[in-house]
């Protein structure tokens, strides 16, 4: 069995008990759950019964909570918000659900995983089209903590400076000015990092650090000395030229020049195989 380490991030984690767990509410977009008939209350009973005889270890691991953007890479007009729920497994690789909220009722939209620079270079050329850059996010102030104070989120960032995500949405909720779909309906789409200002919509920021109370520009004052631990990383320019409004990119955010990173995979539904 792997004992799981008690510093760095989970130490942070254990820090925060002592203040606000999360910042402004964020219901699930359109206020909505899936359709279906209500709970019973024979339902909550066997689930109240569950609760005490079965075990829930892997949901008990997750202690990281992160807000941030995501674009579709199939369509960068698909843009949407997830709030990140997140088991830090070891130093270079964590797991995480996303949801389009961070009440009870919030919507699971989709999966995340998170792994260092170091691991990303043992990827194959051909899996990396599926890894986003963390850098931009880190660095421009959109991805946030909430409920941390600045310096134990920047502390926590700090770790993931250089750090790439593979990211599956596969509820089409939470999209900035788009009805969530009823259930999730379709296929699986890759999401995508925003790499520059001007990427992302600028009001659907404002909209969310005006809900739960937070100040991307204070944000990224706060980080600007992790820019010298920023390497050019892959990606960064997978979808250039896709955001018209997009700005110079910010110190710190460079593309590592490897054009493996641009193809846009896509889930799709194949013919029966022949017995």
């Amino acid at each position: 069995m792997v004992t799981k380490r008690v510093v760095g991030i989970g130490a942070l984690a254990v820090m925060a008990a002592g203040y606000a767990c999360g910042g402004g509410n964020t219901p699930p977009q359109g206020n909505d759950t899936a359709p279906g008939a209500g709970r019973t209350a024979k339902t909550a009973t066997l689930e109240t019964g569950a609760n005490v005889l079965q075990s829930t270890a892997p949901v008990t691991e997750i202690s990281m909570y992160l807000d941030g953007f995501h674009a579709a890479k199939d369509d960068p007009a698909m843009q949407m918000e997830s709030h990140h729920y997140c088991d830090q497994v070891n130093e270079e690789f964590a797991q995480c659900v996303l949801y389009d909220g961070n009440t009870a009722d919030a919507r699971l939209h989709g999966i995340e995983y998170i792994i260092s620079e170091r691991l990303y270079a043992t990827l194959a050329a051909d899996e990396k089209a599926y890894w986003h850059p963390h850098n931009y996010e880190i660095l421009s102030g959109t991805l946030r903590m909430p409920g941390l104070p600045d310096v134990a989120e920047k502390e926590a960032l700090k770790t993931k400076i250089n750090s790439y995500g593979k990211t599956w949405h596969v509820w089409m909720t939470g999209m900035y000015g788009q009805a969530p779909d009823a259930l999730p309906i379709g296929p699986a789409h890759l999401a995508w990092s925003f790499n520059a200002d001007g990427e992302a919509k600028p009001e659907m920021i404002a909209d969310r650090d005006k809900r739960m109370g937070l100040d991307t520009a204070a944000a990224r004052d706060h980080r600007k000395d992790l820019v010298a631990l920023a390497r050019p990383q892959g990606g960064v320019a997978a979808m250039a030229g896709q955001f018209p409004g997009a700005k110079p990119p910010l110190p710190g955010v460079q593309d590592n020049g490897d054009t493996a990173t641009h193809p846009v995979p896509r889930v799709v539904m194949g013919a029966p195989k022949r017995q």
